[in-house]
């Protein structure tokens, strides 16, 4: 049985690589994308129908379901997890996708307050 990171890992890899949503300019405009996009896709890989009201909303269900695809495909091993091994598993790589891509940066434009 494969450990969290080592399940972890090529998510975080698959992303990095080719998300370009993680590139926002503004470090706060990351987080919430972060949020919005890797919460909807965790719903999804959970078989729940995320709320998508807002024009914003839709926007990341957009990538949400893209991403929850793409994940299927390449990673086969995550369509026999449980939901809340699937939820375990999102919340980390919530976390480790904020952690490089904001609080971990060391882009000074990230933090500046009027950018």
């Amino acid at each position: 049985m494969e450990t969290l990171n080592e399940r972890l890992d090529p998510l975080v890899d698959y992303i990095m690589k080719t998300c370009l949503w993680q590139f926002n300019s503004r470090g706060w405009d990351r987080l919430r994308q972060s949020a919005g996009i890797l919460g909807q896709t965790c719903q999804i890989l959970c078989g729940e129908e995320p709320v998508h009201e807002t024009a914003l909303d839709r926007c990341y269900w957009v990538d949400a379901v893209m991403l929850a695809r793409a994940f299927r495909t390449r990673f086969l091993w995550i369509n026999g997890l449980s939901k809340d091994e699937i939820r375990t598993l999102m919340t980390a790589l919530h976390d480790k996708i904020d952690h490089l891509t904001v609080h971990g940066s060391l882009n000074e434009e990230l933090t500046v307050p009027h950018y």
